[in-house]
């Protein structure tokens, strides 16, 4: 594995080292075109640019692309318990002593990317139709990808190799800006310098153009070329780490199927960064391609009979792609040998279950009161609206929000302590599992199934919520309850 790892590693850094000799040399042509006594301003400009982008990607890129897609971050294993326990397996099985942040994204296509430069800051995002629509055995296959992203660093890697191509598209579009809008500087610093020939300098011009418009477009080429490799070892990684390599195969037609329905994760900043690229999920790949050909990538998946080791994948990948290699030789001579096991029963809850689940961690991620009708009609009332209740479309009922009681008159809020001895208000906890209200300030409360605390404090106006089950009603309070009581009075 590490053989593969460093293998792949080494052809990414020539490509970088080639891109970022560009990066210099187009500085100092620019230089050199502008003022060729201080050429090495020029370079200089380029060496700044890219350390400026690169200290702002590593800093916060990771949570810029999380914003820019809409992600909300999950805290507790309760809100989505079949994602956090499928990432603690996946972790467990790569060796890992940390698990990466887990992210939810409104989105009905399925999909997912992993992002972070460290352990501190690597993130995993998954949609929520990745959730409703995979199985058991699909989910594991596509964070099992995205954890051998993280295992191989190559979010690390291609941070910097973005952020290089980020550099010189930059560049080349502030010296073709110069050029158009203030074609008069160059030429009158040209006049004021008589180092250079004027034909000399008329090649310089042209050579300039030329690399301000294909710059760009090689260092485009190399960075997807670095994708495409490291999609293909992500895809090893994940059939090893699960050893059910038809799970992953699965799951990429599954998403390639729905990727054209997708809404935050078909932008094109983070359209390379998912496990299968939603504005181009079919066709042939070439050189602009952030993802190899999904049949070639299925096919190899498929045809892994030999096992779920590295060595049955590049048996695989040779057959599919007519003998060429994949893999490293040093990687498939240390090869361990891993049996395929069979696919998991996908029983431990439907479908629809699922569903309620993903919806109902959405609406809690976005602050809203959830009520369900006695019809089976499920509601999200964002924090914006002001509502008591809510009509349901399908039976016409009205439908109360959840409303924390009235324990005793509220206290105006300038005589009000900080902390108030006594409980202005109850809710009563009809149900087990997650229960959301709203403070008679209008805040939403959710209430975890399992919260031991009796108190919670409104942290927008400061009241403290008794919570009480009502299985608790009708029984007496016990001696260490009563003496808390009386402490507490």
């Amino acid at each position: 594995m590490w053989e593969a790892i460093e293998s792949n590693r080494r052809r990414s850094w020539v490509l970088v080292a080639i891109s970022g000799a560009g990066l210099l040399a187009f500085g100092t042509l620019i230089g050199l075109i502008v003022d060729p006594a201080f050429f090495w301003v020029g370079t200089l400009s380029a060496l700044g640019l890219f350390f400026t982008l690169w200290t702002l990607a590593w800093v916060g890129g990771h949570r810029v692309l999380l914003s820019a897609a809409g992600a909300r971050r999950l805290d507790s294993a309760l809100e989505l318990p079949l994602l956090f326990n499928v990432s603690e397996e996946m972790c467990i099985a790569a060796g890992l002593g940390w698990r990466p942040a887990l992210y939810l994204i409104e989105d009905p296509a399925p999909n997912a990317f992993a992002v972070g430069t460290s352990k501190d800051d690597a993130s995993l995002a998954v949609t929520s139709g990745l959730l409703q629509k995979l199985s058991r055995d699909e989910l594991q296959g596509v964070i099992a990808h995205e954890i051998g992203h993280l295992v191989n660093r190559d979010t690390h890697f291609m941070t910097l190799a973005g952020v290089l191509l980020g550099s010189i598209v930059l560049l080349a579009e502030v010296f073709r800006r110069t050029l158009l809008l203030g074609g008069g500087f160059v030429a009158r610093r040209r006049a004021s310098s008589r180092s250079l020939s004027i034909q000399t300098h008329a090649l310089l011009l042209v050579a300039g153009i030329l690399a301000a418009v294909l710059a760009p477009v090689l260092a485009r080429a190399l960075y997807f070329a670095c994708s495409r490799k490291r999609e293909l070892l992500a895809d090893a990684t994940a059939a090893r780490l699960t050893r059910f390599p038809d799970g992953l195969a699965n799951a990429l037609e599954k998403i390639a199927l729905h990727a054209a329905h997708s809404r935050s994760a078909g932008s094109r900043v983070l359209a390379p960064l998912c496990i299968v690229n939603p504005r181009r999920a079919f066709g042939e790949a070439g050189w602009f391609s952030t993802h190899p050909p999904l049949d070639l990538r299925v096919a190899v998946l498929r045809g892994m009979s030999g096992g779920a080791h590295y060595g049955a994948y590049e048996e695989s990948y040779r057959q599919v792609s007519g003998g060429r290699s994949c893999l490293p030789p040093s990687t498939l001579a240390s090869r361990r040998a891993l049996v395929k096991r069979e696919a998991h029963l996908d029983s431990s809850e439907s479908s629809t279950e699922r569903r309620e689940a993903v919806h109902a961690a959405l609406g809690r991620l976005a602050g809203c009161t959830t009520a369900t009708c006695l019809c089976g009609v499920a509601f999200r009332v964002p924090p914006s609206l002001a509502l008591d209740f809510v009509t349901c479309p399908r039976c016409g009922r009205d439908n109360e929000l959840p409303l924390a009681e009235h324990d005793q008159p509220s206290v105006p809020a300038e005589n009000r302590p900080s902390v108030p001895s006594v409980p202005a208000q109850r809710y009563v906890v009809d149900e087990p599992g997650w229960q959301s209200f709203r403070c008679r300030c209008s805040k939403t409360i959710h209430v975890s199934p399992a919260l031991l605390a009796r108190e919670i404090v409104c942290n927008t106006c400061g009241r403290r919520i008794e919570i009480v089950r009502r299985a608790n009603l009708a029984r007496p309070r016990t001696r260490s309850e009563e003496r808390r009581a009386h402490a507490s009075d």
